[in-house]
């Protein structure tokens, strides 16, 4: 998780234009700036499950982190409702969030 959460948030800087799509217009906030912020802390919360000491408030984070970008990923549904294979895509990765809490929840408790 610590890896692909390092990856994601490294692909925040490097093809920002799909992360600033995905922020909803509802969201105060120039989406560039926005898309830069969530790949920091995307990066530094992989970052810091790497590492044992910070494991335990990096999960938190993780945590944190899914759940708040949640909305982002239903803002991709309705931005792409009428593109349906985009909106296909778009609708079938909404549950696989849930996995990803599950698992930073099972990480945060499983550290001592």
């Amino acid at each position: 998780m610590g890896a692909g959460l390092i990856t994601m948030g490294v692909l925040h800087f490097v093809v920002p234009g799909p992360f600033d799509a995905q922020i909803p217009r509802e969201i105060p906030g120039e989406p560039r700036t926005l898309t830069y912020a969530s790949g920091v802390a995307e990066a530094a919360i992989g970052a810091g499950l790497l590492i044992p000491r910070t494991r335990k408030p990096a999960a938190a984070a993780a945590i944190a982190l899914f759940v708040a970008v949640y909305p982002a990923n239903l803002n991709m549904v309705r931005i792409y409702w009428d593109k349906p294979l985009i909106r296909a895509g778009a609708i079938a990765r909404l549950p696989f969030q849930i996995p990803m809490i599950t698992t930073a929840v099972k990480i945060w408790r499983r550290t001592p």
